[in-house]
């Protein structure tokens, strides 16, 4: 069976994991220090993505499941 992720992915993800656990991985846009273990694997795979590295593709959000608008009963007098 083949490889889901390619070699150089998984040392992306491993970087990202030590730079974590060193406390100097920041996210992207507010510059924030990572805290998550399953945020340090995305950035990880984010950058693989980025360099063209074998990784499948980002899965959508679940979509929360909207609530159903009740139509108010107006009593008619």
């Amino acid at each position: 069976m083949a490889r889901k992720y390619s070699k150089g992915a998984s040392k992306k993800v491993a970087r990202a994991m030590r730079k974590r656990k060193k406390g100097t991985l920041k996210s992207g846009r507010s510059g924030k220090k990572v805290k998550s273990r399953k945020q340090a694997i995305a950035i990880g795979l984010s950058e693989a993505r980025k360099e063209g590295k074998k990784v499948p593709k980002k899965k959508k959000g679940k979509k929360t499941g909207k609530k159903s608008k009740r139509k108010s009963s107006k009593k008619k007098s």
